[in-house]
């Protein structure tokens, strides 16, 4: 099904790129990040293109929960350990930042996004000292935050950490409109980057600065990003007849939900995993006849709702797609050494409303050749964690193994269920009906079409005789 925010919002179509052009910027990706950065470059008087494959806001925009918030889970006491004070201080500042720029922007342009200012809260059901060291982290950053131990749930807790003054608001509406002042081309898909040229299946596009925007940087060489990430699917269920919450609450428990308001919907959200990896998941092919899935995640928050909510209704429910980074920070900044004049924002993790406002702030001054002290924090790179280090370990495991399967038989489907990214077998995930890749994330439908990248083309069908 598709999310509540693409039931109701339609996009104006866009023209496809047709012939060659040169550009002081190319954007590639018309999401939110990618709108946002085309639309503050315009406002220092560089043309930014922007080339969407698909259509504006049809990747993982439409997917959010779209909360707008500076609390990333349990994230400040540990950038304070990890990464220091003022680097602690940058990465509050900017989001904390970013929601009041999404305010003053649709305020000042009158758009119609049920924006509004809200409480974040994270929530234990277990235990209240990481609670506590989290507000008292995020105190000394600067943010409004506060421990308690009851909250308006239809759960008991143990504890709950809110921050005051976050958001909510519907992302297409406001991507709509932000789309309209800035120079799109749809269907138009980016096949090459060479130095300051962008090859699409129209034409040429010729720019003193590259940005990528689109989800996960699908040039492997250099920026390594395919080794810096992992993505991990999320699973949502838009709720009827459920009572109404004033905040927006994550749980930090290993079965914590998200939960917050849309309209007269609760969207209960949870069922996290690595893509292609799901312990519920049956090893099988798919059923060339039956086209019902049997996954866990849906049906766990499911269960869930008739739990918390007696005699609600689903409505809706859809999935979201997150790149996790191995430190747990976006990489916003230059793309490369190697190449100064490319730039990326990806690896939002699961806030990818607020960390798209973050990347247009520190991209934009960086193409535009301003100073940008925040960048520090967010930049690709920054110094090597020991944290970092063993997630790179534990993801290049599953790159192996998934290598190492690419030799095994691939038993009988009507594709070559090897990801055409790297050659990783895909698994197949009933939950949704496609094949997934455990090594980086791609996935493709039954018939083997792409469906979400690194990969950028469909998976190989086997020959009959």
């Amino acid at each position: 099904m598709q999310s509540v925010w693409s039931e109701d919002t339609q996009i104006r179509r866009r023209e496809s790129l047709a012939g060659d052009m040169e550009a002081g910027a190319v954007v590639i990706g018309a999401g939110l990040a990618g709108i946002l950065t085309a639309y503050y470059l315009k406002q220092t008087g560089i043309r930014a293109v922007v080339l969407e494959a698909d259509r504006i806001g049809s990747g993982q925009t439409k997917n959010t929960t779209a909360k707008i918030t500076s609390q990333h889970n349990l994230i400040y006491d540990r950038l304070i350990r990890t990464f220091g004070r003022p680097m602690a201080e940058h990465y509050a500042m900017a989001n904390e930042a970013a929601i009041g720029e999404y305010e003053r922007l649709i305020v000042e342009k009158g758009i119609a996004c049920d924006f509004a200012r809200c409480p974040a809260y994270l929530y234990s059901r277990t235990g209240t000292e990481l609670l506590k060291r989290e507000a008292e982290a995020a105190q000394s950053l600067g943010i409004k935050a506060s421990f308690k131990t009851e909250c308006e749930l239809p759960l008991t807790v143990a504890g709950v950490t809110g921050f005051e003054n976050q958001a909510r608001f519907h992302p297409l509406k406001f991507l709509a409109e932000m789309a309209e002042e800035v120079e799109v081309y749809e269907q138009t898909k980016v096949l090459k980057v060479e130095g300051r040229r962008v090859e699409t299946v129209g034409g040429t596009v010729t720019a003193e600065h590259i940005v990528f925007t689109a989800h996960y940087p699908f040039i492997n060489v250099p920026g390594y990003y395919f080794a810096r990430m992992h993505q991990e699917r999320s699973y949502v269920v838009a709720l009827e007849g459920a009572e109404r919450l004033q905040g927006e609450y994550l749980g930090i428990d290993r079965d914590g939900l998200s939960f917050r308001t849309c309209g007269d919907l609760v969207l209960l959200g949870g069922g996290s995993h690595r893509t292609g990896v799901n312990r519920e998941w049956r090893s099988r092919e798919p059923d060339p006849v039956s086209r019902t899935g049997s996954g866990c995640s849906y049906e766990m928050l499911r269960s869930r709702a008739r739990e918390l909510y007696p005699g609600c209704r689903e409505v809706s429910h859809w999935s979201a797609q997150d790149c996790m980074t191995l430190d747990g920070l976006p990489y916003i900044g230059r793309f490369s050494r190697r190449k100064p004049f490319w730039y990326v924002a990806t690896g939002f993790g699961k806030w990818g409303m607020t960390s798209a406002m973050v990347s247009a702030r520190i991209l934009t001054p960086l193409i535009s050749g301003q100073d940008c002290p925040e960048g520090d924090i967010f930049s690709p790179g920054r110094h090597f964690t020991a944290q970092a280090a063993k997630n790179l370990a534990m993801h290049g495991a599953y790159t192996v193994k998934g290598l190492a399967k690419h030799l095994l038989p691939s038993g009988n489907s009507r594709i070559v269920p090897n990801c055409p990214h790297m050659g990783c077998r895909l698994e197949w995930n009933p939950e949704e009906e496609s094949y997934d890749c455990p090594c980086h994330g791609s996935r493709f439908d039954r018939e083997g079409r792409l469906l979400d990248g690194p990969a950028q083309t469909d998976c190989r069908r086997r020959e009959r005789p």
